[in-house]
């Protein structure tokens, strides 16, 4: 029998995120995917800030930006009476370089070191399921279906056939098993766990059953739209709704289109007529492929685990795409996950640690499902004039009216304080200290009070370049202690910092500790010590370690739930 300390089942973006999350923990992981290679059907495109900054810390970002739309290929979102007619409307959009550009250029305190990235999945995934065979602790079972599964107090026994028809099958034991198979998990199915919330039948665009189709239309681009290239382009004309994204800058587009009543999977033939009438002109279209989904869904599960079994990604929430946040809270949940598995498996998990990942997650999911939802309905419930076309004063009235209602859709693009903003608060592994910022869908507000993502700060480097705060902080937990001058370099002690550290120590607990000499670092982080937990979220902050450091790790790792209480020290407290 084959050994793991974790079985992943499904090869998506999730289950590989959470497999590098693991390798670099050093957990040996193995996943399980039906498909031999990475499915290549375009998916989502979008690839948000937080999520960006997630594979910068498994080092891969770089890589990924280079995937998908040429660097200076237009991000804008656009709309049209029909591709040949009338732009509606243009909501701008910074391309690639831009983008980057404007990190070189940006303060200290900037929060968005890793912007946004539009790069259709299937380009990334691709991309990932390379990078993973170079990864030493990951072993890839690509072409196997797992069949079977049964747990007992000490670990998980799972059977798994090959899906060639071969008849080779194996069986594995492993500590932990994580369902990343996605919507029609088998893991969630086998489980007996239900989604729970609104289904999403309905008659408005991107409302109830759609179809995606991958095409490939070479005169698009060169013959209507080589003046107003975009990322996104929207139909909007009577019976006519059609959204296409652009995938390479050049011919290859996905197409969103309603399935018409009855519909099980269009032919390409009625996919060329949807495209011609989108254009508004005879273009040839070649189809490659079709995929079904379902739209205005906002579906959680009603549990994310039993016993030793974990779910993940679209396994515990399907989304509506309007906004793009399925995949990156899929993302965001497995860098929550990862690190408690890895302290499971390595012995410095508290008992209570595991189940902190359903207490933090689930409030996110509703959060993050709804606001999809809430956007969904808001694009299908908008009316186009009958008179939308039209080459007259009324035509043109209708045209304008339009456009200015669709300037309120931007926020659909930029949405940083659903990326960015997701907090943990009130979870019984963070030390409550201080009010929480307001949640706002739009607008990011840095804190460093416990249960948020630590905010960000570029560090200035000796050579006068500078670093990311993130790429500081260590593989386990780090506390900054924040140097504000030549005193607090002298007397680092004073803090409680080795305690803290010695603590760590005889608990077995990763813990780096990292100083920052920032002008901008005090007032950004109001405290001169912060505890940030692998997933980058703030655990602890506070101007010296109470006498009991220890306590302060039972709690963050789910040992202890009592709470420290933070006396005055003396400065010259010994440690």
């Amino acid at each position: 029998m084959n050994t793991s300390s974790v079985a992943i089942v499904g090869g998506g973006p999730v289950g590989l995120m959470l497999a590098f999350f693991l390798d670099r923990h050093g957990v040996p992981v193995v996943i399980y995917n039906t498909e031999q290679e990475s499915r290549w059907h375009p998916k989502g495109s979008t690839h948000n800030s937080r999520t960006m900054e997630h594979y910068r810390r498994v080092g891969i970002a770089d890589a990924v930006r280079e995937l998908g739309l040429p660097a200076d290929h237009p991000r804008d979102i656009t709309y049209f009476t029909r591709l040949a007619g009338w732009e509606l409307a243009r909501l701008s959009m910074p391309s690639e370089r831009q983008r980057m550009r404007d990190v070189l250029a940006a303060p200290d305190t900037d929060q968005v070191p890793e912007p946004l990235l539009r790069a259709n999945q299937m380009y990334v995934e691709r991309h990932m399921l390379k990078h993973a065979k170079t990864c030493g602790n990951i072993t890839l079972r690509f072409g196997w279906r797992v069949t079977e599964f049964e747990q007992d107090d000490e670990g998980v026994t799972l059977t798994a056939v090959a899906a060639d028809g071969s008849g080779a099958s194996e069986q594995r034991r492993v500590a932990y098993m994580v369902g990343c198979d996605g919507g029609p998990s088998f893991v969630r199915r086998k489980l007996g766990i239900a989604y729970q919330g609104p289904g999403g039948a309905s008659d408005r665009f991107l409302g109830g059953r759609m179809i995606s189709s991958y095409v490939r239309v070479p005169a698009l681009h060169r013959d209507f739209l080589a003046e107003r290239k975009a990322w996104m382009y929207n139909v909007m004309a009577p019976g006519a709704r059609m959204l296409l994204i652009s995938l390479d800058g050049a011919d290859e587009f996905l197409l969103m289109s309603q399935a018409p009543d009855g519909e099980r999977m269009p032919d390409d033939a009625s996919v060329i007529r949807r495209i011609q009438e989108g254009v508004g002109r005879p273009v040839d279209v070649e189809v490659l492929a079709h995929a079904p989904w379902q739209g205005g869904v906002a579906l959680v599960a009603e549990r994310f685990a039993q016993g030793r079994v974990y779910l993940a990604g679209d396994a515990i929430h399907l989304f509506s795409p309007t906004g793009g946040f399925g995949m990156n809270t899929g993302i965001d949940g497995a860098a929550n996950l990862a690190w408690k598995l890895a302290a499971a498996v390595q012995g410095w998990a508290g008992e209570s640690l595991l189940a902190s990942y359903e207490v933090e997650r689930r409030p996110i999911a509703h959060r993050n499902t709804a606001a999809a939802r809430f956007l969904t309905q808001r694009v299908g419930g908008l009316e186009v004039p009958e008179e939308i076309e039209a080459d007259d004063e009324r035509g043109e009235a209708a045209r304008r009216q339009l456009g200015d209602a669709l300037q309120v859709f931007r926020s659909q693009f930029a949405s940083l304080g659903v990326e960015l903003g997701g907090r943990y608060n009130g979870s019984p592994i963070v030390w409550e200290d201080g009010e929480p910022p307001a949640d706002d869908p739009l607008e990011y507000r840095p804190s460093s009070v416990p249960g948020g993502r630590l905010p960000h700060l570029w560090v200035r480097r000796d050579d006068g370049g500078r670093s990311s705060v993130f790429d500081l902080l260590g593989k386990g937990f780090t506390l900054l202690r924040v140097v504000t001058d030549q005193a607090d370099e002298r007397d680092g002690n004073a803090f409680g910092v080795a305690r803290l550290v010695a603590a760590a120590d005889a608990r077995g607990i990763p813990l780096a500790v990292v100083e920052v000499k920032a002008e901008a670092a005090l007032a950004l982080y109001e405290r001169r010590l912060i505890l940030v937990r692998p997933d980058q979220h703030v655990a602890w902050r506070g101007d010296r370690l109470p006498p009991d450091a220890g306590a302060v790790l039972d709690r963050v790792v789910g040992r202890e739930a009592r709470q420290v209480r933070h006396e005055p020290e003396s400065a010259n407290a010994g440690d």
